[in-house]
């Protein structure tokens, strides 16, 4: 049915699904670009666990952004779910293999509040499923959903697609940098191997 024609019930909880989905990769988008201004700005290239981590976080915003951008589907947000439980699994397993200090095994980069990139994603993984346990629970499922689309609702209409650039733009960086960190062999955390360059 036309977006006008929905029910007002509906059509509020068609704007707080949408609000969720924006607020939620627009923080995984926050997230990412820090991580990126830290390895340009401080030199702290990510361990190959840390770059399957920014993949699953890149996964899972980019599975809400299909609903951003199309009509709401709850396969995108099993595909979502599914993304938050690998970026968990990599993130535990990093953080048991680090969590004591000894040589060649300890937290890459500097402390964020405290805590490390690894640590931070379990958290992170933790609070997407739970936000979308949360949401589920309180707005339902796609049912209220039909016919409603984020273009229907200006503010989200416009922020959107401005959003959906912004995670496309840090992937192609991501990328970009991945392959002149790793070149077409192991990841390493020594330098840029197609840069020939070390770090101190």
């Amino acid at each position: 049915m036309p977006p006008s024609e929905m029910r007002t019930s509906d059509r509020l909880i068609a704007a707080l699904n949408y609000v969720f989905l924006l607020a939620a990769a627009g923080t995984i988008a926050a997230i990412l670009a820090a991580a990126l201004a830290l390895q340009l700005g401080k030199g702290e290239l990510p361990c190959p666990l840390c770059l399957l981590e920014r993949a699953a976080m890149f996964g899972a915003a980019f599975a809400m952004l299909q609903n951003l951008r199309h009509e709401y589907s709850s396969r995108n947000t099993g595909i979502l779910l599914g993304f938050a439980l690998f970026l968990l699994v990599v993130a535990v397993r990093q953080t048991l293999l680090d969590i004591y200090p000894r040589p060649g095994h300890a937290y890459i980069g500097s402390a964020v509040l405290g805590l490390h990139m690894p640590v931070w994603s379990v958290l992170i993984a933790v609070a997407l499923i739970a936000a979308v346990a949360l949401k589920l629970a309180l707005l339902g499922g796609d049912s209220h959903m039909r016919g409603a689309r984020p273009s229907s609702f200006p503010l989200l209409g416009r922020l959107a697609p401005f959003l959906a650039l912004v995670l496309i733009g840090l992937a192609l960086a991501n990328f970009v940098l991945v392959v002149v960190q790793c070149g077409l062999g192991e990841c390493h955390t020594e330098g840029y191997a197609l840069l020939g360059n070390s770090l101190p």
